[in-house]
């Protein structure tokens, strides 16, 4: 068969198989692909010849995936094309050593760009199933937090930050009373915000000045990332009603721009307004608690990405999930009001270590 009835039978293939040897007359490059599926019509049996080195025919049988599905698939097995004759070789034994393997790996354009990403594991062998985090940054949380720990304003910034959090909590206690799921999910998607914002900006300014952050980049998108995660589990219990998505849209669109222009111009007052936020998130958490213990909500299993997150037990309760938020509410308490009380010493935050992983 000639290369020029190849590509007119195999179409499909065509689109990924480079045939340098045709277009420049001169031996192909060594390329490996992995298998390639696609759909097709009919099972293809077909010799290909790597004619510009002038090497013997290398044979690619083509038999069909899966005859039992509605449709059908064609399986092109793994192919090295090779320029020299060692190479050829080469290309047998590894065949021969580790074809079982080539055929685990389905991706051609992974393989191609050379990214091939990890399989990791649970502790006992099975897959790891999340794609949005990785075994490596789960963490088992810790729960010694002084519930009662509360910056008193001072000055009328603070006081400022902490009654602007307070004519908040009004409109958010109206909304949902004591549907504290929702509460949850609409506290998540507006917590998640000053960490990403007060981290891009100080990466910014780390690349305009040319000068380290001390970690607090690090540390500020840990707090976003782990404020995210508290969203994409509250998601898994409660379902918000249209018109809450609707408000989620708003507020976060609303939240993003005045926090950002808050930011710019007062830093220290803007961590100090998250800290505040963050007290009161420890005190819905507490409220949601005292729910579920009085049996006023079900206390229904952990979700099983919490479980996985922070590595909770296989049969955890939604109460052991709030207990756990709740003290990264606490964590985050301490750090924003760590981070102001620099700023309000004459200090920039790059001057002092920031508690990376003190979620």
């Amino acid at each position: 068969m000639t290369a020029g009835a190849i590509r007119r039978s195999w179409r499909p293939v065509a689109q990924i198989v480079l045939w340098q040897f045709e277009q420049r007359g001169e031996p192909s490059t060594i390329r490996n692909l992995s298998t390639i599926r696609f759909e097709s019509s009919r099972v293809v049996d077909a010799e290909l010849a790597n004619r510009g080195s002038g090497l013997p025919w290398t044979t690619l049988t083509v038999g069909r995936a899966n005859a039992a599905s509605s449709r059908s698939f064609v399986n092109v097995p793994h192919v090295r094309w090779a320029s020299t004759s060692s190479d050829l070789r080469d290309e047998n034994a590894e065949k021969e050593a580790g074809s079982a393997k080539s055929e685990e790996t389905e991706l051609v354009h992974s393989k191609y760009w050379g990214i091939v990403p990890k399989t990791p594991r649970r502790e006992d062998g099975s897959p790891w199933p999340w794609n949005c985090f990785r075994p490596w940054e789960t963490y088992s949380p810790d729960l010694s937090i002084d519930l009662q720990k509360h910056h008193v304003p001072e000055t009328w910034e603070d006081k400022l930050a902490f009654w602007t959090v307070k004519s908040l909590r009004y409109p958010t206690d109206l909304l949902f009373k004591k549907r504290y799921g929702c509460r949850a999910m609409m506290l998540e998607t507006v917590a998640a915000v000053p960490g990403m914002v007060g981290g891009m900006l100080l990466h910014l300014r780390s690349l305009r000045r040319f000068e380290h952050s001390g970690g607090w980049i690090k540390a500020l998108l840990e707090e976003a990332e782990n404020e995210r995660m508290h969203l994409l589990t509250f998601m898994e219990v409660s379902q918000p009603k249209w018109y809450e998505r609707a408000l989620v849209v708003a507020a976060q669109g609303v939240f993003f721009n005045a926090y950002f222009l808050f930011y710019l111009l007062a830093p220290r007052v803007a961590h100090r307004f998250v800290g505040y936020l963050e007290e009161e998130a420890v005190y819905s958490y507490t409220k949601f608690l005292e729910e579920l213990d009085k049996g006023n909500i079900e206390n229904v299993p952990a979700p099983a990405i919490a479980i996985d997150y922070w590595r909770l037990p296989k049969d955890a309760t939604l109460r052991d999930v709030v207990v756990v938020v709740r003290a990264d509410e606490a964590h985050h308490r301490d750090v924003n009001h760590y981070a102001s009380d620099i700023r309000k010493g004459g200090k920039k935050l790059n001057e002092e270590p920031a508690p990376v992983g003190y979620h």
